[in-house]
């Protein structure tokens, strides 16, 4: 499902406000919860996702302005050679602030600074052994350089934090594998080259992912469900050569989530037999599960089947409290799938992956072991949780 993205939309319009009435100079302290974000806007004049599409690459890799949002979102676990294991999440998001062919061309500055495309990025590490998580927040407009999003050469970035091609020399591929870097100001890094495993899964109905009963209620949503990653890890000013999975999502929307839905629970897991399983629970404001609730299962060659709601029985076993927040996060869960003879057991590796920035909202690893077909499996992953402010 992905994610936070009209959250996100409010906290970059809050943005573009600043930027564009103060140069820049303020910061952002507004928060806000995801139901409010996500409950509506004004959608006339805005390109919307209103039925399956026929996508076209590289193309659809890049940027689909005036679409409202957009994100290009990684999450991984990674190893060292010792073990030592850390979990990241990295995404870039796109916000458009105005409807297409509504910025005026005459305005000051124009051809350099004007532009109703701003850009938000998250970076996050969990140290699973020292159970410490470190995050950063920043944003910028999608001009003079700053931050934005092309095809050719294949790059999205937000100042010196990117996701770029891999030197086209080594691969056949136009725009993967792909390097992603970021640095936060303590010095916490990534220098990851990502490749997919496995061949891009079109989510939902080839792609057309509905969340709601309204016409244009839904998004464009391409995954590669598993990437080897290698690469580097720094933290606490020391560099450690890492390898292991990761999980790419992109996705572009106009819609928001129905009035009765206030969060959702994500989760991303690949399993150690070479299965991959996405499943996102919406939830709705009266405790129910939405109609909307769907997943997928990819299995090792990579073919796909869609998962609905009344296939699945998810429990949560356990919780934690945020001191941060007060918002009380489910930490430890039961996942079966009969039709797939698949049960899983999954808690979070340690409890405080909050990510504390304009919205609130959990993104962390998890811990995965289970049954499958009556073999015993593990695996890794990844939940993000939000609506629980």
């Amino acid at each position: 499902m992905k994610k936070i993205y009209w959250s996100i939309f409010a906290i970059i319009l809050v943005a573009g406000i600043v930027w564009m009435n103060s140069g820049g100079e303020e910061e952002i302290t507004a928060s806000i919860s995801v139901a409010e974000a996500m409950g509506g806007g004004d959608e006339e004049g805005y390109l919307r996702a209103t039925g399956p599409r026929e996508f076209v690459f590289p193309d659809d890799h890049g940027p689909h302005p005036g679409f409202r949002t957009e994100w290009w979102y990684y999450t991984g676990n990674v190893f060292t050679e010792e073990g030592r294991h850390f979990g990241y999440q990295f995404t870039i998001f796109r916000s458009q602030l105005n409807p297409p062919d509504s910025l005026n061309p005459s305005q000051p500055f124009y051809k350099g600074w004007n532009t109703d495309q701003l850009y938000l990025g998250h970076f996050a590490i969990s140290d699973v052994q020292n159970e410490n998580h470190v995050f950063e927040e920043r944003y910028s407009r999608g001009a003079a350089g700053l931050a934005g999003a092309q095809v050719d050469p294949y790059r999205i970035w937000l100042e010196d934090w990117e996701i770029l091609r891999v030197d086209p020399e080594e691969t056949d591929d136009k725009n993967f594998p792909v390097q992603l870097k970021a640095k936060m100001e303590n010095g916490t890094a990534i220098d990851l080259t990502v490749t997919p495993a496995k061949p891009l899964v079109l989510q939902g109905e080839n792609g057309y992912d509905k969340k709601g009963e309204e016409e244009g209620n839904a998004s464009y949503y391409l995954a590669f469900t598993r990437m080897d990653a290698e690469g580097s890890i720094t933290i606490n000013k020391e560099k450690l050569e890492v390898s292991g999975s990761s999980w790419m999502d992109h996705e572009w929307s106009t819609s928001a989530l129905d009035r009765e839905q206030e969060g959702w629970d994500w989760f991303s897991i690949q399993l150690s037999n070479g299965y991959d399983l996405m499943y996102y629970q919406l939830r709705n404001a009266d405790g129910s599960v939405s109609e909307f609730t769907v997943g997928s299962l990819v299995d090792p060659d990579g073919n796909k089947v869609n998962i609905s709601p009344e296939e699945v029985n998810l429990d949560v076993l356990d919780r934690w409290e945020s001191p941060h927040s007060g918002a009380s996060y489910p930490s430890k869960w039961t996942l079966q799938i009969p039709k797939y003879n698949l049960e899983l057991d999954l808690a979070t590796l340690f409890p405080d992956q909050e990510m504390d920035v304009s919205v609130r909202y959990f993104e962390g690893t998890l811990s995965v072991s289970g049954q499958m077909d009556g073999e015993e499996i593990g695996g890794n992953g990844f939940i993000e949780m939000t609506g629980y402010e």
